[in-house]
């Protein structure tokens, strides 16, 4: 039996679809997604252009072959964007594209042909481009799969925006007090010193601070690169990225916002696999490999270990108690009338929606916040300095 033949028996439900081979590549496939986002290998804009363009190429007529060759050239005129920072000799996105080609020109299916390259093509690219193979609308999955992604990119670069933006106003106040206290201050306080007076506590308590600092300056750098450094390796194991995502969904403010991120993530993903023809373990499995955070990837196993049981989808996700009780009763819902797939969209759109608002919410909110810290430290320093200067004033 020939692989098409094969998957078209699949994803008709007349074989079991989900096999030991396909829970080994998406577990091979969420290591390398997981390895993949640590080193930063492959841009998922890049990934959305590939899937855009050959679909776009295939719509017009154009041959699976000669449009893979057609989009190689592409992206042999683009920036080269190597699969890894760390190592000049990595391929490009190009070199990879012409292997799938000539994968394909020897008679491979393209998803075969991309299964290959699991730390560049996620078991929901692979999965989607076999469906569309198998179905004959390959150009329509592809199109229906570079939305998904570009959705996945915009709501990702709205919460790193909404992140990024405080966190850069409050290394860069930091940065000024450090300075003020370090070099700053220490010439000013100097005077005060040597008057031999009793000073004021905010005095006293500025100058403690600034001789620490300025004393311990180098070791205190030395102590945040290794904690950085720290962090960094920790979040390259599986404990360490399990603890640090369990750790993201509890913090007060962002928590809820990374919640529904996911949350919109699994929920389209989910719905464009099911769309797909894709059987539901299949689909759940998948979903699980290209969730970001492996807390709710292991909620997701859990799901499906209820659902080959046999129990539905909306009552496996109330069992998990990490969803909030919209999402499964909107799935329940659709899952009455029939309509799971239009119940995960609405919840997707739903979340979208919520994050946007959130993420301008949170920004509109941020920033005048870290401005009023700013300016009662500073203005603390000011005070510190100024009220020798008014006693020794009222003394004259």
């Amino acid at each position: 039996m020939s692989v098409v033949e094969h998957n078209l028996l699949s994803y008709k439900k007349l074989v079991p679809a989900h096999s030991a081979a396909d829970s080994d590549f998406c577990a091979d496939t969420q290591q390398k997604t997981f390895e993949r986002d640590i080193f930063k290998r492959v841009p998922m804009k890049d990934l959305c252009k590939i899937a855009r363009q050959l679909a776009t190429l295939l719509r017009a007529g154009m041959p699976l072959v000669p449009a893979l060759s057609a989009l190689v050239e592409q992206l042999q005129v683009a920036p080269k964007h190597r699969l890894t920072h760390f190592w000049p000799q990595g391929d490009t996105l190009a070199d990879i594209m012409q292997r799938v080609a000539d994968n394909v020109n020897s008679g491979s299916t393209l998803a075969d042909a991309l299964k290959k390259h699991p730390s560049v093509f996620s078991a929901l690219f692979v999965n989607m481009v076999a469906a569309g193979e198998v179905s004959g609308t390959l150009e329509d999955v592809l199109l229906r799969l570079a939305e998904i992604l570009e959705k996945r990119v915009n709501l990702s670069g709205k919460v790193k925006s909404a992140i990024a933006y405080p966190a850069m106003m409050t290394v860069v106040a930091v940065g000024v007090v450090i300075f003020l206290l370090s070099f700053v201050v220490p010439g000013i306080t100097e005077i005060f010193l040597e008057m031999n007076r009793v000073l004021p506590w905010p005095t006293r308590l500025l100058i403690s601070t600034s001789a620490f600092i300025k004393t311990y300056l180098l070791l205190i750098a030395i102590v945040i690169c290794a904690g950085i450094c720290g962090i960094g390796f920790g979040l390259r194991t599986k404990e360490g990225r399990w603890f640090a995502d369990c750790w993201k969904l509890k913090l007060p403010v962002f928590g809820k916002l990374f919640l529904k991120l996911e949350i919109a993530r699994l929920t389209r993903t989910l719905e464009v696999l099911l769309i797909s023809g894709i059987p539901v373990l299949s689909a759940l499995e998948i979903t699980k490999g290209v969730i970001g955070n492996s807390f709710i990837a292991d909620a997701i196993n859990s799901v499906k270990n209820s659902v080959s049981r046999g129990n539905n989808i909306a009552g496996a996700i109330r069992k998990t108690g990490l969803f909030p009780p919209i999402v499964f009763h909107i799935i329940a819902t659709g899952q009455v009338g029939g309509s799971i797939e239009a119940a995960l969209m609405d919840i997707a759109d739903m979340y979208d929606g919520e994050i946007d608002r959130d993420t301008k919410t949170l920004v509109s909110l941020l920033e005048p916040a870290i401005l009023i810290i700013m300016g009662v430290i500073v203005g603390f320093i000011v005070l510190a300095v100024l009220l020798p200067i008014f006693e020794i004033n009222q003394a004259f």
